[in-house]
């Protein structure tokens, strides 16, 4: 079985984040860019797959040469080779453009991809590539399993669980749950080493046009200040509650 993982290079959740050009463009000095978490679900749940069932599994990223760290982890922690896509992410329809190519021309059986990622939450990505390629798609997948050409996988719903059977090629937007944190691998001194001499490729991006431009980016207003109120006082917690709060 050929797996496919998408990663997505993202900022560290603890990294301060500004903007230049009048809040337009997203500074990245001195941010530090990890997996993006529902990728590195995803990669673990493939490790899995070529350890248990002797998958070869493949990791791809749409991104210049900065975000080659971060595929050179994903190959440290397991995954077999790797593929950048020589690109600047636009919109998530010019990034699943490309990662569509790379799917109609490697010929996998399943492609893993975040459900979302944790910098432009657009949650998109998985969907238009499955579009793209006229492949099968599951989201919010928690569990998966893959028996011969059929996959049984377990998603996610409102108030509850579905599990649906599906066919190969399959494409699948996974998050926590398809393995738990506790679950995931941190690279070994011996990953490290063998990362440096397995293939990072580097493809040249096809023809992409971008369907939505950010206008400014907005950051959240600060917390107002914190009002503390002597615990045998109710009655004044309650009137700031309902007057000032609003909440009751």
């Amino acid at each position: 079985m050929k797996i496919l993982v998408c990663i997505s290079h993202v900022p560290d959740t603890t990294s301060k984040i500004n903007f230049t050009e009048d809040n337009t463009l997203f500074d990245t000095n001195g941010v530090q860019f990890i997996i993006n978490p529902n990728d590195e679900f995803g990669l673990t749940r493939a490790m899995w797959f070529k350890e248990k069932q002797g998958a070869h599994v493949t990791v791809v990223n749409v991104g210049q040469v900065d975000t080659e760290p971060t595929l050179r982890k994903a190959l440290a922690i397991g995954a077999d080779e790797a593929i950048r896509v020589n690109f600047k992410p636009a919109d998530g329809f010019s990034v699943a453009k490309q990662l569509a190519n790379v799917v109609k021309t490697g010929g996998y059986d399943l492609v893993i991809a975040g459900r979302e990622s944790i910098d432009y939450n657009g949650g998109m990505v998985p969907g238009m590539i499955a579009g793209l390629t006229n492949i099968n798609f599951v989201n919010t997948c928690i569990g998966i399993e893959v028996e011969g050409n059929h996959a049984t996988v377990i998603r996610e719903i409102d108030g509850g669980k579905e599990t649906v059977r599906t066919s190969l090629p399959l494409v699948i937007g996974v998050q926590k749950g398809i393995v738990e944190e506790s679950d995931l691998r941190i690279p070994n001194m011996r990953g490290i080493m063998m990362a440096r001499k397995k293939p990072l490729t580097v493809l040249e991006p096809v023809e992409s046009n971008s369907e939505t431009t950010s206008v400014i980016f907005e950051k959240p207003a600060p917390k107002g200040a914190i009002k503390m109120v002597d615990t045998d006082n109710l009655d004044e917690l309650v009137n700031l509650l309902h007057n000032e709060a609003k909440v009751i």
